[in-house]
């Protein structure tokens, strides 16, 4: 037993590593939990921590997180303080103005002042006031992790050592948008909105210690944001696989293709998807396409959907439980991930841990969760509808090959993506930050140790394939 322990009190009073338990901070300016990937990472990743035995506060804005009981016995061990904004984007009334007895302070104006000039201010602004909040608080937490703010009130002194997860960078977002950009006050749009941009990359590249969720975000947080290589650390997040699993129980709907996608987001690729199934149906009549997002009204995947004569062939759903997008994934013949781009893909661990065959593209770090072509699914360059159409019709045809691909599938993600192993490997690199901020010695580089930018001795411990790929 260390002596951090030892001071801890009884071996009853230690977390699931034998240290002393922390106290954590966990941010998040946005912890819709249902749909985006920030929201589903706070979820499942303080669940796992309070169940490791650490006490964790997620410290949230609108919409606020929606937090999982740890267990029994979790004697309070995670918890939710809310934070709010104005919340200048809530529906039914987005990007509205509000009244003049909401306005509490400077902070509020800032951010109502750049929604009006066509910019995002809520990284911002969030950061401002869980600056203010953290300081008052000075003393309560082990260790301070932000879930991709990266606005400029986190730096300097906040009370505790800082963590922080870049999923990717925001600014391969705002180029896909720029490309996709038919008109140049499309493109002006799109920039005032990503402003904010010059903003994290400025603060990522003063971070201590910067988490992502893969090789190749890993990788683009060095490139896009020039963030130092040996302060980047991979701990690969996951599925829930006890709520994601398989069920013999479900009846496996004829023709039926599941993927989880925001139609105005051209990174995601419906548009493609549309096309491919239009393809597939020339072959497999009974192919359909049930997309978990909203639908659109405009744009273009509502007009390749009017173009192929699709409107029967394809249904959106939206604000189902977690049960119920079980079920759908579990009824689908196939999923699909036809995306432009991941910094993860937890839709392909999902879809994967119940057993339902993938087709996916190549996009971004989605091979490192789907794995081999023709092993665990089947892989196809993005942005390419042909692809795709070959793809889905390959497996809507080969009943043998479904099953194949879909126990290999679940078990890729049994091994490697969890949520209990992305809680252990955190863990681990809180600590290293608790560490690092003892005192000048403890923070003065090892010369002498082999560089390694890709792993930590941390992130080799837990994750030996943290840099795998397909």
């Amino acid at each position: 037993m260390t002596a951090e322990a030892s001071r801890a009190g009884s071996p009853t009073d230690l977390a699931a590593d034998g240290e002393r338990p922390l106290r954590i901070a966990l941010l998040t300016y946005k912890g819709n939990p249902f749909c985006g990937g920030q929201g589903v990472y706070v979820r499942h990743l303080s669940r796992e921590l309070a169940r490791l035995g650490h006490r964790v506060e997620v410290i949230g804005a609108q919409p606020y997180p929606v937090l999982d009981t740890p267990g029994d016995g979790d004697d309070g061990r995670l918890s939710l303080t809310e934070l709010p904004s104005l919340d200048l984007y809530r529906q039914p009334d987005p990007f509205r103005t509000p009244g003049r007895d909401e306005y509490r302070d400077w902070t509020d104006v800032l951010e109502v002042a750049t929604m009006w000039t066509g910019g995002f201010p809520e990284p911002l602004t969030f950061s401002l006031r869980a600056r203010r909040h953290l300081r008052a608080r000075r003393g309560e937490f082990d260790v301070v992790h932000d879930n991709q703010t990266l606005g400029y009130g986190l730096l300097g002194d906040i009370g505790a050592p800082l963590v922080t997860t870049i999923h990717h960078p925001i600014t391969v977002d705002r180029q896909l948008e720029l490309d996709a950009a038919e008109t140049w006050q499309r493109r002006m749009s799109v920039r005032r909105w990503y402003a904010f941009t010059r903003m994290q990359k400025r603060v990522a590249r003063r971070l201590p210690s910067v988490l992502t969720v893969s090789g190749t975000s890993r990788q683009e947080i060095v490139d896009h944001l020039g963030v130092r290589e040996d302060r980047v650390h991979v701990v690969h997040i996951g599925a829930d696989t006890d709520l994601f699993s398989p069920d013999p129980a479900v009846r496996r709907v004829p023709g039926r293709i599941v993927t989880t996608s925001s139609a105005d987001v051209p990174l995601k690729g419906l548009v493609f998807l549309v096309e491919a199934l239009a393809k597939v149906r020339t072959e497999h009549p009974s192919a359909h396409l049930v997309v978990v997002g909203r639908r659109p009204d405009e744009g273009p995947v509502a007009q390749a959907v009017e173009r192929y004569g699709l409107q029967d062939a394809v249904e959106f759903v939206k604000g189902i439980s977690d049960a119920e997008l079980v079920g759908l994934v579990r009824s689908a013949e196939v999923a699909c991930v036809p995306s432009l781009y991941e910094g993860f893909s937890l839709p392909a661990a999902e879809a994967m841990a119940t057993g339902t065959p993938l087709v996916a593209t190549t996009g971004g770090a989605i091979p490192e969760v789907a794995g081999r072509d023709g092993e665990t699914c089947l892989a196809v360059p993005p942005g390419d509808a042909g692809a795709l159409a070959a793809g889905l019709n390959r497996l809507l045809g080969d009943p043998e090959l479904r099953a194949r691909l879909g126990a290999a599938g679940r078990e890729r993600v049994l091994r490697h993506f969890t949520w209990a192993r992305a809680a252990e490997g955190t863990v681990l690199h809180y600590r290293e930050a608790l560490a690092g901020s003892a005192g000048p010695a403890s923070r003065r580089p090892d010369r002498s140790a082999p560089r390694n930018p890709g792993r930590s001795a941390a992130s080799e411990a837990v994750y030996p394939e943290s840099r795998a790929t397909c």
